[in-house]
């Protein structure tokens, strides 16, 4: 995916994204992180085509993103959003199967090929013995499972995942992004996510776009993104970096 000049503003006056040029790498891990408000919800939205630029173009296989019908855009790319809503008294089963909205026709689908995407993504999220189980049973970190394996159930080569760890405890937070690694290490898929812990966003990523005020302030690998100045600069926070033998680099917060 190319990102070229891309701005976007909801108002027409204040630019949310500014100017932004960037690539997402195939079968890589990019991050994109900042303060609140930095536009880095945005640019994933843009990204997923919920949003249409208001100048610059996004391409996706040399075919700009707008271009793509819905379905076709849909078997391309998957996305799991903040915010995930389904009746409560739907099993996980039922719910990983609204995945397969895209591949449906007015003749139906492909049961045997929906069947086969639906257990590999409950096997892929570990959710196969659960399969029978009601959302209302499960914690939120098991409901984030169902969410990924919904996605995964498109059987896209692209998964983006906006603030997949926000409100889950750290347990919860750890096995989410274990689990992306291992969809992306194991199976190959594309991920871009929007994290908002620095230390999580270098253990679990490739690359990383740092953003501010609606602009890209640094891209590439996380010990040459979050070093001591740029932090300061993006988050207007003092930290010092220091690195552990087990775990690599890690960033401390010193004070403002």
């Amino acid at each position: 995916m190319d990102i070229r000049e891309v701005s976007f503003s909801y108002d027409q006056q204040k630019d949310i994204v500014q100017s932004v040029t960037t690539k997402i790498e195939k079968g890589k891990i990019t991050t994109i992180i900042g303060p609140n408000g930095s536009g880095k919800s945005t640019l994933l939205s843009l990204m997923a085509n919920n949003h249409c630029p208001n100048k610059g173009q996004i391409h996706l296989d040399g075919q700009t993103l707008n271009t793509f019908k819905p379905k076709e855009l849909a078997k391309k790319l998957a996305v799991v959003h903040q915010q995930n809503e389904a009746p409560l008294d739907l099993t996980i089963e039922r719910v990983v199967a609204f995945g397969r909205t895209p591949y449906q026709t007015m003749r139906g689908g492909d049961k045997e090929e929906d069947e086969r995407a639906i257990e590999w993504a409950l096997s892929s999220t570990k959710l196969t013995d659960k399969r029978k189980v009601p959302l209302a049973s499960l914690s939120g970190g098991e409901r984030q499972r169902v969410w990924i394996a919904m996605a995964l159930a498109q059987k896209t080569p692209i998964l983006f995942l906006d603030e997949p760890t926000t409100y889950l405890d750290i347990y919860y937070q750890f096995d989410i992004l274990e689990l992306i690694r291992e969809l992306n290490a194991v199976h190959g898929l594309t991920i871009v996510m929007v994290l908002h812990d620095m230390n999580q966003a270098v253990r679990y990523s490739d690359i990383i776009i740092a953003m501010k005020d609606g602009q890209v302030i640094s891209e590439g690998q996380p010990n040459d993104v979050l070093t001591e100045e740029n932090v300061r600069h993006i988050y207007d926070v003092s930290v010092t970096i220091r690195q552990d033998a087990e775990t690599g680099m890690y960033i401390v917060p010193v004070g403002i």
